[in-house]
């Protein structure tokens, strides 16, 4: 029998994670590579030109110039490509299951708490409905058609405003309809909201929301019975 490995998983390196996020940016957009060149070619030029025009003009002070520009050009490519990858990675999660519970639990910050698995779901449709607390109060956000969401909404706030009644709730619908939010500025839009709770509200709001969500979600059993001794009836 083997024996069991306690080791850490090992991480990829930074040039493994770079190679993989250029890989996958460079799919959605081809002409990445041209991009970044031409950043790098332009950061050079900027500092050979500030070389030549900071007096008094040395080779030495051209060649640090140059460098320095070189570093601008790298840093500037790679903000650059990641947000290109940010562009990438919302257009392929678009219209998904779940794209939803992804961007609020990665994408809001500390300020704000979320969690990726729905409050609400319909198993048939895949409609759902995910929550988030924050200082602007609760926001409850719909993943799919508003026909068919109106009741999972409709019944996450009715739970939300019982529990913490003058809390402030906010709808966002995602899609690209009417009024709805695209993936891509869900997590803007929530960030955007104003300030209408302390640090301490959030917290027993938090703490209300999570003591209800656990006692209907948990089942019961009755007691007396214990469900690892029931036995089908004896034919008679």
């Amino acid at each position: 029998m083997a024996a069991r490995t306690t080791a850490p998983e090992k991480r990829p390196g930074f040039f493994t994670q770079l190679r993989s996020l250029f890989t996958f940016t460079r799919k959605a957009f081809p002409w990445l590579p041209w991009l970044l060149i031409g950043i790098l070619l332009v950061g050079v030029g900027v500092g050979l030109l500030a070389g030549f025009l900071v007096q008094p003009v040395a080779w030495w002070s051209v060649v640090l110039w140059t460098i320095t520009g070189l570093m601008l050009g790298v840093l500037a490519s790679l903000m650059t490509m990641t947000r290109l990858s940010t562009v990438a990675m919302y257009r392929q999660i678009d219209g998904m299951p779940g794209a939803t519970g992804h961007v609020l639990s990665t994408s809001l910050g500390r300020r704000w708490q979320a969690s990726d698995m729905p409050v609400g779901i319909n198993p048939k449709t895949q409609e759902a409905v995910y929550r988030a607390v924050g200082r602007g109060g609760v926001v409850i956000v719909g993943e799919g058609s508003r026909g068919r969401l109106t009741r999972l909404v409709n019944d996450e706030r009715s739970k939300v405003q019982r529990v913490a009644s003058g809390v402030p709730v906010t709808v966002l619908y995602v899609g690209h309809g009417d009024d709805d939010v695209p993936i891509a500025k869900l997590a803007s839009t929530i960030k955007a909201l104003p300030k209408k709770i302390d640090r301490a509200t959030m917290a027993a709001v938090i703490k209300r929301i999570d003591s209800v969500s656990q006692s209907l979600t948990s089942l019961p059993i009755p007691k007396g019975i214990d469900p690892t001794k029931v036995r089908a009836p004896r034919p008679r």
